[in-house]
């Protein structure tokens, strides 16, 4: 059986005076950090992560020295993850801001953040695991409420989920991607049993109230990828506000056409590597809504770098893969930016 795929790193590949520099292009994608005023650039910085693909998750164990972070509204604005994070700390502290308001990190607790969003913190010595998740996760609920973000839980569904989460980082080098469906599922369903609570016990801000209406539109989206009816106009309708304002809503994600293309661009490369799929490329184009086979051709290898003939060839040379081996040299930054697939 297949088994997961992972992104091994480590800062003492580098000499003393470029690890913490290797540690800034390694969270580029997602963070820029900073190190603390006491420290210099030619100190070492010890720092070691690995990232597992779950296929649907992105799940991230850590051990870092004390360092500052980040997500600033100009790299939000210019990103298209909006990704749903949540940490728990092994050791250690961190302290992070959203609109002003701080909340600290510590172990026992779980730290749920909205990645669509700016913030910035700093954090001690630590170490932790961390899980990327994908909005549409959470489609089925509605979406996590949006007073969800910049949240830290306790209590008996925390520490419920906290032992599966161990549970989990204790068998990942033995888990292989049948396992994932099942994985995936649990976690969906006990995360948002542990946040569910804030959903009645919080007053909806009009941001989070902007969370809530990207995760309708997420879901509209993804049901109806196919539909030539897919248009601004039409989720404009769907989710009763204006075409003004739903520019305004993907603005960061560079705008609803784009988002919707990606989408589509992103199940056609998902159905090109199934194995069982026998559909030919133009007909898995024009399902996806796609006008001609030469227009999503260049669409497809203008977005990801090669051909849809490229992956569905190498597909049927590597019976045992479900994706390209192509990708097996992904980064941690497209691991984030393909997530949900």
């Amino acid at each position: 059986m297949p088994k997961l795929d992972s992104l091994p790193f480590s800062t003492s590949d580098a000499i003393p005076g470029y690890q913490f520099s290797a540690w800034q292009e390694r969270m580029a994608p997602l963070i820029d950090t900073y190190l603390p005023e006491s420290s210099r650039a030619a100190d070492c910085f010890a720092a070691d992560q690995t990232v597992w693909n779950l296929e649907g998750a992105l799940f991230i164990q850590q051990e870092t020295p004390a360092f500052s972070y980040e997500r600033s509204p100009h790299k939000v604005r210019f990103s298209a993850i909006d990704h749903w994070q949540i940490t728990f700390l092994r050791t250690g502290k961190t302290w992070t801001s959203v609109n002003g308001t701080v909340v600290e990190n510590e172990p026992g607790m779980m730290e749920i953040r909205a990645l669509g969003c700016p913030f910035y913190g700093r954090t001690l010595s630590a170490q932790s695991v961390t899980l990327i998740l994908p909005s549409d996760l959470f489609a089925d609920h509605g979406g996590l409420p949006g007073s969800s973000n910049n949240v830290i839980l306790g209590g008996a569904r925390v520490e419920l989920l906290a032992n599966y989460i161990a549970f989990l980082e204790a068998n990942l080098s033995r888990m292989t991607r049948d396992d994932l469906h099942g994985v995936r599922n649990q976690l969906q369903e006990m995360i948002f049993s542990s946040v569910a609570p804030l959903v009645h016990s919080r007053m909806i801000s009009d941001h989070s109230s902007e969370i809530g209406l990207m995760a309708k539109a997420r879901r509209y989206i993804q049901n109806n990828l196919g539909s030539a009816d897919l248009t601004p106009e039409a989720l404009s309708r769907e989710l009763a506000i204006s075409r003004t304002r739903l520019y305004e809503l993907f603005q960061a994600s560079g705008g609803v056409l784009n988002y919707v293309r990606r989408k589509r661009l992103l199940a056609a490369r998902s159905a090109l590597a199934d194995l069982d799929n026998g559909q030919r490329i133009a007909d898995i184009a024009k399902e996806l809504g796609f006008e001609s086979a030469a227009n999503f051709s260049r669409a497809f290898t203008h977005e990801f770098g090669y051909s849809p003939s490229e992956v569905r060839r190498h597909t049927g040379e590597c019976k045992a893969e479900h994706l390209p081996r192509m990708m097996e040299t992904a980064t941690f930054g497209d691991w984030l930016n393909t997530l949900g697939i």
